[in-house]
């Protein structure tokens, strides 16, 4: 069987991994001049591989499409990812999150370990081959460079040429035109695990973009998410925000705006913050009161002025209440090219449960294409390579 793997990313190279380990001959086409770009990049933060988190809050994480992704993950769960990265000679741990991580904290081992793995096996990678699409006759059209390259049509395609966020990786969500014209349901590109933007006053942004906000909490739409942010000169980002950003971005989306609401004291609960708060000042400032009494750092003081005004209350009660309850009014989405992952893509229902496209036969997909979303915490690297697996599995019984 030959078989063309269109996408030299992470769902693309599972997918070559189980095809030719089942003896298929296959070829990786890639448009950048290196494959697994964003994985390097994900490796940057230390590689959250997956969760070790049960499998029913870890489904729960896809939101919408965790039914779906049951049988995906159930082919390739959490533990088989453990046990594929130490296969490539990467043992991994478990962080005090849950998360669990490969020991070199770096994703250039474990790509160097499977590019090798992959050579071992027959795959043959070809770079720098942009896909176009298909001709009359269905062969595969490539654009090299300024010429065009025709490969006659494969026995099978698994495309896998991720979301449309961050594009100078290689992730620019042009399939969708093309996809388009062949019929296949589209839904349109959304950023995922991004940051939002909002409107801080000059001598806020100048004084705190780069500052994390830390320890917090983050509430919206009934969830609260303990963790930290980073405050940066459009807005506020970080794991944390991601956690929320698919019902923030919904409800920006619906209304023009969300409210974001900031417990900058989540240790203490609100009579013990405003007993603390109750002690005389001795002629401190109230940012060097706040610090002293709240444990707040300068960012946080000046957070909770930047939400609530200049004026704060007065009172320790209400002044405690508005330090648990910092309002934070979001104004818009960070741009797609800058968020992690998108949601949007190949809707689910126009493929079956091998990842096939039901408008064509012998084209499967994988990966960010599919329209799916989720956290940042191991769960995004985990769907991608499951699904790179599904796609394969179903080639390989055809």
């Amino acid at each position: 069987m030959r078989v063309a793997v269109v996408g030299g990313g992470p769902a693309g190279l599972m997918a070559a991994e189980i095809l030719s380990a089942s003896g298929a001959s296959v070829t990786v086409y890639e448009k950048m001049a290196t494959p697994g770009r964003k994985l390097l990049m994900a490796g940057r933060g230390g590689l959250n591989l997956t969760h070790s988190e049960p499998i029913e809050p870890f489904l729960a994480r896809y939101g919408a499409a965790a039914g779906w992704m049951r049988a995906i993950l159930d082919g390739f769960p959490p533990s088989a990812l453990i046990a594929w990265a130490e296969s490539l000679g990467q043992p991994t741990f478990v962080g005090s999150s849950g998360r669990v991580f490969p020991k070199a904290l770096k994703a250039s081992p474990l790509l160097r370990g499977w590019l090798a793995r992959l050579e071992r096996q027959g795959v043959e990678l070809r770079l720098r081959h942009d896909w176009r699409g298909w001709n009359a006759a269905g062969d595969l059209v490539f654009r090299i460079g300024d010429r065009e390259a025709v490969v006659p049509r494969p026995d099978a395609t698994i495309l896998a040429l991720g979301g449309a966020s961050w594009p100078k990786l290689g992730s620019t969500g042009e399939w969708a035109e093309v996809l388009a014209r062949h019929g296949i349901a589209l839904n349109r590109f959304r950023p995922a695990n991004c940051g939002f933007r909002i409107g801080w006053s000059e001598n806020f942004r100048e004084r705190f973009a780069g500052s994390p906000l830390k320890p917090a909490t983050f509430s919206f739409g009934g969830r609260a998410i303990r963790g930290e942010a980073m405050i940066t000169a459009y807005g506020i980002e970080g794991g944390a925000i991601y956690a929320l950003s698919a019902a923030l971005r919904d409800a920006i989306e619906a209304s023009g705006h969300a409210v974001l609401t900031i417990d900058l004291a989540p240790d203490l609960a609100a009579d013990r913050l405003a007993a603390k708060l109750d002690r005389p000042s001795r002629g401190q400032s109230l940012s060097t009161f706040l610090r002293k009494a709240a444990n707040l750092s300068p960012v946080a003081i000046n957070l909770l002025r930047e939400a609530q005004g200049a004026a704060l209350a007065r009172s320790s009660s209400a002044l405690a209440a508005q330090i648990k309850a910092v309002p934070l009014r979001l104004e818009g989405t960070q741009a797609i090219e800058r968020a992690i992952s998108t949601a949007g893509g190949i809707d689910l229902a126009a493929v079956d449960a091998g990842l096939r496209l039901r408008a064509m036969a012998d084209v499967h997909v994988a990966g960010e294409m599919l329209d799916w979303e989720a956290p940042t915490g191991g769960y995004l690297l985990q769907a991608t390579l499951a699904t790179g697996v599904a796609a394969a599995r179903a080639v390989l019984l055809r």
